[in-house]
């Protein structure tokens, strides 16, 4: 897999997989459609951002590694006979089973840039875990905007020289060609003081 390692090397990242996707356009509306569609293990869908938005349906099996996934991932749609490029906008879920009612899609393509959530991983071992303080990961996601094809699945977060009482914030990333959304001062990761460390 294709990755880029960052000059400061606290920060490396592997650019989105891309996920393919067969979706059928929809013809019927309203709840007592979509209704019947789920009880037929398909999820109603929409795509935006290409001017007329399109309607369709997915299998619900084939979007499960797409969801149940850690990683951001591009997917590329094919409606019809037509393919467009998309990433997943929003996802709602039934609040008692948990099965994916409905998915938007936003298109996208190497000109225009678009905002996603990321998810955050630490890596290495803290100094100041080591002092016997705890690490604690603040922010699970981080917003960047940029075109998709330099956006990460992941951000991860070498975080060996943190020290005791220390904190890594969204101004301290640096992610070459796209631009961080969150506020620059929200913590991302800190090494907490514990009863022990104090103690030491």
């Amino acid at each position: 897999m294709e990755y880029s390692v960052l000059s400061n090397t606290t920060q490396f990242y592997f650019f989105m997989n891309v996920f393919q996707l067969v979706g059928t356009p929809r013809s019927e509306y309203g709840k007592k459609a979509a209704k019947a569609l789920r009880q037929e293990e398909l999820v109603p869908c929409n795509l935006y951002g290409l001017g007329e938005n399109k309607t369709f349906t997915v299998a619900e099996n084939d979007v499960r590694k797409l969801i149940y996934t850690p990683d951001t991932m591009a997917v590329e749609l094919t409606i019809g006979e037509e393919k467009q490029m998309a990433v997943v906008k929003e996802l709602q879920f039934h609040s008692i089973s948990g099965r994916v009612l409905h998915i938007d899609f936003l298109a996208v393509d190497e000109k225009k840039s678009v905002t996603v959530s990321i998810p955050v991983k630490l890596e290495g071992l803290a100094e100041g875990v080591k002092a016997g303080g705890k690490l604690a990961l603040q922010a699970r996601k981080l917003k960047v905007n940029g075109i998709y094809t330099q956006i990460p699945n992941r951000v991860v977060v070498d975080v060996t020289s943190l020290g005791l009482g220390k904190k890594i914030a969204v101004a301290d990333i640096q992610l070459e060609g796209l631009k961080l959304m969150n506020p620059a001062d929200m913590c991302v990761a800190e090494v907490k003081a514990t009863r022990q460390s104090k103690q030491a």
